[in-house]
């Protein structure tokens, strides 16, 4: 039997990290119909499952004021309180009542059986959960394994969303054109196939994650180029704080090897950053908080460290500071992934070099994840909730992502039974304009062109002349990505395509026309 043309659901989720999981469980546990849709082969393959360090908890002493200060101290006085009050308030509560009671996520103990917690960068005390240096997959394991319970959840991988469906833009009837700006589902590429369904929905979470891929390097997974913010920039959501792209400071750096995350909790274990000769160089740049600074003085001070010495890189030394034995307990991943290329953490520091790690801003939601556009939610990285401010806490992300879908989820329970879903016969069926495969070899080098245009031109260091030329270089180059996408088939690689270019104007722009420095935007 050929799939469906059309498929229609209560609530499309469109990604499936902590955000778009925890949303798919509440609703899932009320009885909603949910479609999960995914671009990854496998559900797991996520931001989410990638992240190393840990989620903030809470600790003797601690209390939601302490952690209120962190956030506001970290985000550069551009966090919304509001947002970090509810974060700060729920959040806890949350990952105990959801993450430990609910799904058993198996975070790592004390001895005596008591939850450890460890100190991250920013943070005033210890109250970072963690599960080794995997965390973010110990969470998405748990999740998935929950989602599978239920019948009334459906998981479409190797799916991609090509758009948006919105009424004012698709609708055969052109009178729709006056009402709000809606959301109604999305066009959705099955891989495999080709064919583009539409996919019908009553309400619609965005999920996607952040958009790191249009860097050169970058911590993100292959998916992370920005499909949410494009999307839904392009149906009229309203996007801020686009400037706010948070560079970690810490990623393996080896020729021909992946650019892989060494994690925050790595110098909160009492790691210091040290140059060529091994000296030690934080204490320069901040002289309180030295090797746990936030991370974009931490990642400025080893760009500085490195153009001023002409170094390809500086080093992590945790070798000196921890036994082997309790470096391999407390890091294996991160061990094994270093080993593989050579390198003996145990032994030796870790080569590092700053990466594009987070993305601070993106589509403007409220306390409950909607956006401008009715009957759209967007969650986690791809949406800006104003916790982050300028500059994004350690160990916050996750914990926004599970408190946001769990928000968006309890806001679409209390009107799901009084919304309508659109006719399809009102939403026409996709119409293919191109005849000839797209030509993978264009795709790549457009891919790469963007990447060193931003990592060069809006990277770290941020000057008028660079914005300026990036401006004029990626104007062109979406030009004509724009007619590539419309001459040819569509594929996974030319939606990513277009939305990375769509996603690299968003942020270059926003970073042009902010004059001042502010947390991880930095302009000389």
């Amino acid at each position: 039997m050929p799939p469906p043309e059309l498929l229609e659901t209560d609530v499309l989720i469109i990604g499936c990290g902590i955000a778009g999981g925890v949303a798919a469980l509440e609703l899932a546990e009320a009885g909603v119909q949910v479609t999960v849709v995914t671009l990854a082969p496998k559900p797991e393959e996520t931001n989410t499952w990638y992240a190393q360090g840990g989620i903030v908890y809470e600790s003797d002493g601690d209390s939601p004021q302490l952690l209120i200060d962190d956030v506001m101290r970290a985000g550069a006085g551009m966090s919304q309180r509001k947002a970090v009050e509810i974060l700060a308030r729920e959040g806890p509560s949350l990952v105990r009542s959801i993450l430990l009671d609910k799904i058993g996520v198996p975070f790592d103990r004390t001895p005596d059986k008591e939850l450890s917690l460890v100190l991250e960068g920013g943070h005033s005390l210890h109250r970072i959960l963690h599960a080794a240096d995997s965390t973010g997959s110990a969470i998405e394991g748990r999740l998935l394994g929950a989602l599978t319970k239920f019948k009334n959840v459906t998981v479409l991988t190797g799916h991609t969303a090509v758009d948006l469906l919105t009424p004012a833009h698709h609708s055969l009837e052109r009178q729709t054109i006056y009402d709000s700006p809606s959301c109604v589902g999305a066009y959705i590429l099955n891989q495999a196939s080709g064919q583009v369904i539409r996919c019908l929905a009553k309400q619609t979470i965005l999920a996607t994650g952040g958009l790191g891929q249009i860097f050169l390097r970058t911590t993100n997974p292959h998916g992370a180029r920005g499909d949410g913010l494009a999307m839904a920039y392009r149906a009229g959501a309203r996007v801020i704080n686009c400037e706010f792209m948070q560079f970690h400071p810490t990623a393996f750096y080896k020729e021909n090897a992946p650019c892989f995350l060494i994690s925050e909790a790595v110098r909160g274990a009492g790691a210091t950053l040290v140059d060529d000769r091994g000296k030690s160089f934080m204490e320069k740049y901040d002289p309180k908080w030295k090797d746990l600074a936030p991370r974009d003085v931490v990642a400025r001070s080893i760009h500085h460290e490195m153009l001023s010495r002409g170094l390809q890189n500086v080093y992590l030394d945790i070798a000196s500071h921890m036994s082997a034995e309790k470096i391999k307990q407390e890091f294996p991943s991160i061990h094994e992934q270093c080993l593989k290329y050579g390198i003996d953490m145990t032994r030796e520091p870790i080569p590092v070099v700053p990466a594009a790690h987070y993305f601070c801003g993106g589509v403007w939601v409220d306390e409950w994840g909607k956006t401008t556009v009715e009957n759209l939610y967007a969650v986690g990285e791809v949406s800006c909730t104003g916790v982050h401010g300028a500059n994004r806490l350690a160990s916050t992300s996750l914990l926004e992502g599970l408190v946001w879908g769990f928000r968006s989820a309890q806001h679409i329970k209390g009107s799901i039974s009084t919304a309508v879903r659109i006719d399809g016969q009102q939403i026409p069926a996709w119409m293919e304009t191109g005849t000839e495969e797209p030509d993978a070899a264009l795709i790549s080098q457009d891919m790469s062109a963007i990447k060193h245009v931003m990592w060069n031109y809006v990277g770290l260091v941020r000057t008028d002349r660079r914005l300026q030329r990036a401006i004029r270089e990626l104007r062109h180059l979406e030009f004509e990505i724009e007619r590539f996408y419309r001459a040819v088939k569509l594929t996974d690689g030319l939606i990513g395509l277009r939305n990375a270019i769509r996603s690299a104007l968003i942020v270059t722009i926003a970073a042009w026309e902010n004059k001042k420095s502010v947390g991880c935007h930095y302009r000389v």
